[in-house]
């Protein structure tokens, strides 16, 4: 209808006009509307002439051609103009949009049904090196499963291109040669790892100096990790990169230099994510320039990055952080609480409610797949000390501790008094046997401690700040004021003492594997690798919890499993843990908490 004819229309002073016709969606023969008349509209259907407005039928009541209307509309009310939309001449997508669901609805809005698009470059992928096996094939000694050829194929993919597999090359130059060939004359993009140092095995860019002219432009860049990275263009100008062999140091070079090369092949730019953090590298020192991998904790009161462990070759670091942070060389020490930038791995990097930052732990394995789904739970492996200061410095939610108190022997209390911890209460765990694992059979017949001197027994230890570190260096420092000698000249009789891992599964692990005799774990854990247990003492694992947390949704969720008859049954089932009739109840809180 005219808007006009409506104004004053309410549900004591109602409207009535004539109904003329109706009009359906798509119909092409439209009735003129007048002065007095309506017509009867389906959503979505052209507009009468003479008509400006549409009123819902809810505000209306008809009886035959009588429409009685209860509400005024106003001109153009209910009704999307021609062109409102997009308008003849507009620029509806630009040059090198990447054509998702939305961009395709669009085109199809204005009646296109093929657009011209870049072709996906293809990226061919080569892993070089004697030592190298696919992954599914038996593992022989001295070799290593081929992890760059997945992750780089799998990376590019993510940006939008085509990997070609390419296989493993052996360290042949001839081999090579023929495999860099077949590559240029496949792919777009030639992708290499491992052989890019100046080692008599390193043939890489041997190979890439006769692809030209004009062959190597770059060999070695100023970067950490990643120095041995080699550039080369082959003579028909197709792109050579040879990336590291270490696969942490591959995938860093690939986000550094091969990323943004590959985002001006697909014409769509690289996304710079970064974000500026507060940096607590009490866990770690930095003392040189370069790139380090972080896991970021979301605190509540900002975001800080925790840096993981920075070997080259450590594939396991990248798949636990969320980005990295680039060091300058000029910056020769970062401190805790110094800002710093980093740069995302991912858009979808999406924060955890559940922090838990301390010692390791099987039975954490356990209670966390238990969790209700709304909690998504990130453990950062730092040791108990780590965990205590996340918790002093407010960063974790939960901190799992097992710290012996030297002159007391008690567990985990005597610390959150000797550090402060006056914002956080102690939940009791459980209890879990320590002890040398051994191989099966025990064939050194290491019986205690004190074999750990002995010259033919080497030991696996674990990471400094490690509870299971604090209960060797206790019963070392036990020994060593009985033979009346210091703690520092003792340790250097023991073979291995300096060999570290981060967990009791990695102790087991380098004992399976005969890296070392014995170490200091819990008995899950050798049970777990199918090892002999020789039993030094049950210890409490507990939990630190900042008081500012008990209430957050995530840690009753933990606190309220970590109570339940479910869990309690679950962890039983693991050799060598103990449920106490208190777990789960504060045995511990700072005296500022009672009042």
């Amino acid at each position: 209808m005219r808007a006009e004819d409506t104004f004053g229309a309410d549900e004591l002073n109602p409207i009535r006009l004539k109904v003329i016709g109706n009009v359906e969606t798509g119909a092409e023969e439209l009735p003129q509307v007048n002065s007095g008349e309506a017509v009867e509209i389906a959503t979505g259907a052209p507009m009468p002439p003479g008509a400006n407005a549409v009123v819902m039928v809810e505000y209306t009541k008809r009886s035959g051609d009588e429409l009685v209307i209860y509400r005024s509309v106003t001109p153009g009310e209910n009704v999307m103009s021609v062109g409102s939309d997009v308008m003849m001449g507009e620029l509806i997508l630009r040059r090198c949009t990447v054509i998702r669901e939305r961009e395709v609805g669009l085109l199809a809005a204005v009646g296109i049904d093929k657009v011209e698009v870049f072709r996906r470059p293809r990226v061919a992928i080569i892993s070089t090196g004697n030592e190298l096996v696919s992954p599914g094939r038996e593992l022989g000694r001295g070799k290593i499963y081929d992890i760059n050829t997945y992750t780089i194929a799998h990376a590019a993919r993510s940006m939008g291109a085509e990997p070609i597999i390419m296989g493993i090359v052996r360290d042949d130059i001839n081999e090579m040669r023929s495999a860099v060939n077949r590559a240029l004359s496949m792919g777009d993009l030639v992708l290499l790892s491992g052989g890019t140092s100046a080692g008599l095995a390193d043939l890489t860019y041997r190979v890439l100096d006769e692809i030209g002219p004009p062959g190597i432009i770059i060999h070695g860049l100023k970067v950490k990790p990643g120095k041995p990275t080699v550039v080369a263009v082959s003579r028909d100008g197709k792109l050579v990169i040879g990336l590291p062999g270490y696969p942490s140091s591959a995938l860093m070079i690939f986000n550094i230099i091969v990323k943004p090369i590959l985002a001006k092949m697909l014409c769509t730019g690289v996304d710079e994510v970064k974000i500026k953090r507060d940096l607590p590298l009490g866990l770690m020192g930095l003392r040189v320039g370069g790139r380090y991998t972080v896991s970021l904790v979301d605190t509540g009161h900002g975001v800080v990055a925790y840096p993981l462990p920075a070997e080259s070759g450590a594939i396991s670091t990248l798949a636990f952080a969320d980005g990295y942070i680039a060091i300058p060389e000029t910056v020769e020490y970062l401190d805790s609480g110094d800002e710093v930038e980093v740069a995302l791995f991912t858009h979808q990097y999406m924060p955890a409610n559940l922090y838990i930052i301390g010692s390791h732990d099987l039975g954490l394995d356990v209670l966390i797949p238990m969790l209700p789904g709304f909690v998504r739970a990130r453990v950062i492996n730092v040791g108990s000390m780590g965990g205590l200061y996340a918790v002093k410095r407010g960063e974790a939610d939960v901190a799992g501790l097992h710290l012996v108190d030297e002159e007391t022997g008690q567990y985990n209390i005597p610390y959150m008094i000797k550090y402060s911890v006056n914002n956080a209460v102690l939940i009791r765990g459980y209890f879990r046997e320590q002890g040398l694992i051994v191989p099966r059979g025990n064939p050194k017949n290491i019986r205690s401690i004190e074999d750990l001197l002995r010259s033919d027994v080497r030991i696996v230890n674990r990471n400094k700040g490690a509870g299971t570190r604090f209960l060797l260096d206790l019963k070392l420092k036990e020994i060593a004021a009985k033979m009346g000698v210091k703690f520092e000249e003792l340790v250097r009789k023991v073979n291995g003492y300096y060999y570290e891992v981060k967990t009791h599964t990695a102790v087991a692990a380098a004992v399976a594997q005969g890296k070392a005799d014995t170490g200091v774990g819990i008995r899950a854990a050798a049970a777990m690798y199918g090892l002999d247990f020789i039993p030094l003492g049950w210890e409490s694992y507990d939990f630190a919890v900042p008081i500012d947390r008990l209430e957050k949704d995530s840690v009753k969720a933990f606190l309220n499993m970590l109570r339940s008859d479910e869990f309690k049954n679950a962890l039983s089932k693991l050799p060598g843990y103990r449920v106490p009739d208190d777990i789960g109840t504060i045995i511990w809180k700072p005296i500022i908490f009672l009042f």
